[in-house]
């Protein structure tokens, strides 16, 4: 039976936090929606001590940003960008438009539509997470999206320069240098200076995540995104050092990122505990990592493989790093995971930063029904259908008529009587099926 070595924070405290979250996020929303570019300039000026009069950088201003920018740099932006721009377009070639003639003189098929306009939001308070535009941006032009809106913070009172340059080597169409619940609430409602996206992508802190929660709807969304989540799954055949380093690397994202390790060895999980301890004491991001670890951390110990897949599955987490003997047996049982690590050779941060993968990923469980990002979200799946011949509509129409007036459709069923009584000569008295069936409520 699985048992806890360490836990976290209960949910009841978590709980509450969210709910604080929630009221503060519906407030600045309504705001933006009823003040525009007045509520947003307040809130750039309150939150990132940021204002001008237009938030959307100059062509002239984007180049003067590259410029600052070291040529290794911008030569690593290049490479990462590739590296997704490269799977991306493999996936995008997976996803095939279709035409098939179901029955004779039916047709049915779907294309795959790119959305019209796409919002990404790219992270830059703590971090300026520079990965972040190549996630969004170039999965979006991959996906054929026309008009790429990108916005950022300011980092230290400027826009940060490798990110306006990795949101415009990726394709950014627009640069909005403007953070927080302000940067996607202007993107969603739009205002007398920024015109509306149809969708809202990217990772953020608890305020962006929540904003994009309450605007789903209105926008469509990439997915329901919490505090980066990191699950290690472990043997004997590693050792403690490494699990505590990838621990710890996710665990530096924020002070409510949970980290857990699951693991069949006791003495793997207790020398896991102690490292992680050593290693806080020269970690540089330590005073994040530590709470995290703190409130959020586990080590969850079990008897077999079978009961760590369980529990992994049960805990659905966004990163799942696989390092134990036979990692193909958890690759094949797994079921809920934003994106696993497969092997010691690799980790949670090639993922994050440039393999080709896509970073941004399901939290709170939500891998359970979705998973990441990636080229096929931009696209919308739309069916079409076409009718050739006289006796396919008869056909068809023979079974529709009935099958409405099972329902009561007088209406549904007429469409198709009128068609069998022009294409077959069959003399069905209108809405006459539909009030004679002995079913129909």
């Amino acid at each position: 039976m699985a048992r806890h070595l360490k836990r976290g924070k209960d949910a009841a405290e978590i709980a509450k936090a969210d709910t604080e979250i929630r009221q503060a996020v519906e407030l600045i929303l309504s705001d933006i929606e009823a003040r525009g570019d007045d509520a947003v300039r307040d809130l750039a000026k309150k939150y990132d001590g940021w204002a001008r009069e237009s938030f959307r950088l100059t062509q002239a201003e984007i180049e003067a940003a590259i410029a600052k920018v070291p040529a290794q740099d911008l030569e690593d932006i290049r490479f990462a960008q590739e590296q997704v721009r490269n799977f991306a377009k493999k996936q995008r070639a997976a996803i095939q438009d279709i035409e098939v003639e179901t029955l004779p003189g039916v047709v049915l098929g779907h294309k795959n539509i790119p959305v019209n306009a796409v919002g990404c939001y790219v992270p830059g308070g703590r971090y300026p997470m520079v990965a972040s535009a190549h996630m969004s941006v170039v999965t979006a032009k991959v996906a054929g999206v026309k008009r790429v809106v990108a916005a950022a913070p300011p980092f230290k009172g400027e826009p940060h320069p490798a990110i306006v340059a990795a949101m415009h080597m990726g394709g950014a169409d627009e640069i909005l240098v403007l953070g927080g619940i302000q940067a996607v609430g202007a993107m969603a409602l739009g205002t007398k200076s920024i015109a509306p996206v149809d969708m809202l992508v990217g990772p953020g802190n608890a305020f962006v995540a929540e904003a994009k929660r309450q605007l789903y709807g209105r926008v469509g969304i990439d997915l329901f995104a919490g505090p980066t989540e990191t699950l290690i799954i472990a043997d004997e055949t590693v050792d403690a050092e490494i699990c505590a380093i990838d621990l710890l690397g996710q665990a530096e994202h924020g002070p409510t990122s949970p980290a857990v390790l699951l693991t069949n060895s006791e003495e793997l999980a207790k020398g896991v505990i102690a490292e992680v301890e050593r290693q806080l004491k020269i970690l540089p991001t330590a005073d994040i990592a530590r709470q995290s670890w703190a409130d959020y951390g586990q080590v969850i110990v079990c008897d077999s493989y079978e009961e760590m897949a369980g529990v992994a599955d049960r805990l659905a987490f966004e990163h799942v790093q696989v390092m134990t003997i036979d990692n193909d047996f958890f690759l094949n049982r797994l079921t809920n995971f934003g994106a696993l690590f497969l092997g010691p050779r690799t980790n949670v941060a090639y993922g994050d930063k440039v393999i080709g993968t896509n970073h941004t990923l399901p939290t709170k469980g939500a891998a359970r029904y979705t998973g990441g990002l990636w080229v096929g979200k931009f696209l919308k799946t739309c069916t079409y259908q076409r009718v050739l011949t006289d006796e396919a509509s008869v056909r068809i129409g023979a079974y529709c008529s009935r099958l409405c007036a099972l329902e009561g459709f007088a209406g549904h069923g007429e469409q198709a009587n009128v068609r069998l009584r022009r294409h077959g000569g069959i003399d069905i008295a209108p809405y006459a099926a539909a009030a004679v069936h002995p079913n129909r409520n």
